[in-house]
């Protein structure tokens, strides 16, 4: 059996050559419409980004399938649903600006 790290040293290797959302979703063999992965594709990316950030594999785990996982959860957010609705993106997090009265400024 293959060292744990240098499987995960190889998956980072193969990661940092993929570019595009389908790339990704192709690589860990994730079945995708290309008419979702079109419009969502930055969006896809950064939720897949926010699920590695939050998680914590455990020891010994399958990190492709870790990896896989939660790219497969993250394109399915998108599938039925919308980018503001998901919010992956900052521009969708920030509140939207209130009214500010003149007489606040006085």
């Amino acid at each position: 059996m293959a060292d744990i790290s240098v499987i995960q040293a190889q998956l980072k290797d193969d990661l940092d050559e993929l570019s595009s959302a389908e790339e990704f979703l192709d690589h860990f063999g994730i079945r995708f419409d290309p008419k979702v992965v079109q419009v969502y594709r930055l969006h896809i990316l950064q939720r897949f980004h926010d699920y590695l950030h939050k998680s914590t594999p455990l020891d010994n785990v399958d990190m492709f399938a870790h990896y896989g996982s939660w790219l497969e959860q993250a394109y399915l957010d998108f599938v039925d649903s919308s980018a503001q609705e998901q919010k992956a993106l900052r521009v969708f997090k920030t509140p939207e600006p209130g009214f500010v009265s003149a007489d606040d400024f006085a």
